[in-house]
């Protein structure tokens, strides 16, 4: 870790950290909707007539 952040100040640090739980937070959301939508694509699926 002192490694990776050796050079960086406290608040610095600190925000860095707390973008890093933002950034965790967003994934989960772009998971969600990417879950969403091939749950829709596949529901419109089964709606479509079949020729």
């Amino acid at each position: 870790m002192r490694r990776r952040f050796g050079g960086m100040g406290k608040s610095q640090l600190s925000e860095m950290r707390n973008l890093e739980k933002e950034n965790v937070r967003l994934k989960k959301i772009v998971a969600e909707l990417e879950l969403d939508k091939l749950i829709l694509k596949e529901s419109l699926n089964h709606l479509k007539p079949r020729a």
